[in-house]
């Protein structure tokens, strides 16, 4: 999509590496810095819609890909994805030397439980969360209420339990439209959070809400974003 960006790699202490994209800002200097964690399908070459909102709105934008996802490597688990969003938050601090304060975690779907937990282990200026789940064995119980789910699933991702714990602002994003994850679990997440905290409404489905949505979508995080962390994107 033409922008400028640079290939990063992580190394675990067992020497699998993790794969991202670390995309400046449109001008300098940037209003802060995303932290992306995408959901479950997929990796981040189909974000490139996402980051460049971000760009518009003149963040700059790391996405990394979960162990086994992309060109990362391993294979995939609840506790990978939560340490390798920790390495891309210490990645952040450590080595481009970003301000805590104005890091933003974003996460959507099961980036979501993801980007929550990573919020409860740090302390960054503000927690986005879009069309995300409470937890999947919350999902997993609505889906097959005949069967144990909780004694049957290997994941847990218990986004609400995350966010009682967290002192940071929150957005929470979802659509009354989104047909893999109910609203009702987007209300609950906002309820469960703790002040300050706000609630965005798309019309839409679960992946293109926020593009069929794209005028409020953007009006709307950038009101949230100006609230938060200051200055201007568009």
């Amino acid at each position: 999509v033409g922008l400028d960006y640079q290939d990063v790699t992580l190394r675990h202490p067992n020497g699998e590496r993790v794969r991202g994209w670390f995309v400046p800002a449109e001008k300098q200097p940037a209003r802060g810095t995303v932290l992306f964690c995408h959901g479950n399908a997929g990796n981040i070459g189909h974000r490139l819609d996402s980051i460049l909102i971000f760009h518009q709105l003149n963040f700059e934008v790391f996405i990394f890909d979960y162990r086994g996802y992309g060109n990362s490597d391993g294979k995939p688990s609840e506790s990978k994805t939560y340490a390798d969003a920790l390495a891309a938050w210490e990645y952040l601090v450590e080595t481009r030397q970003c301000r805590p304060e104005r890091i933003v975690i974003f996460g959507r779907s099961l980036g979501g439980a993801v980007a929550a937990h990573t919020a409860g282990k740090t302390r960054p200026g503000l927690l986005i969360l879009e069309s995300c789940f409470t937890s999947t064995a919350d999902m997993g119980r609505e889906l097959y209420p005949y069967l144990p789910v909780r004694l049957l699933t290997r994941f847990n991702y218990p986004t609400r339990q995350y966010l009682r714990d967290i002192p940071c602002p929150v957005v929470v994003i979802h659509s009354p439209d989104d047909e893999i994850i109910p609203f009702s679990h987007g209300k609950a997440l906002y309820e469960a959070a703790n002040p300050p905290k706000e609630f965005i409404t798309l019309r839409g489905g679960h992946n293109d809400g926020f593009m069929l949505s794209r005028d409020h979508y953007i009006r709307s995080l950038e009101e949230a974003l100006e609230q938060r962390l200051g200055g201007r994107g568009l």
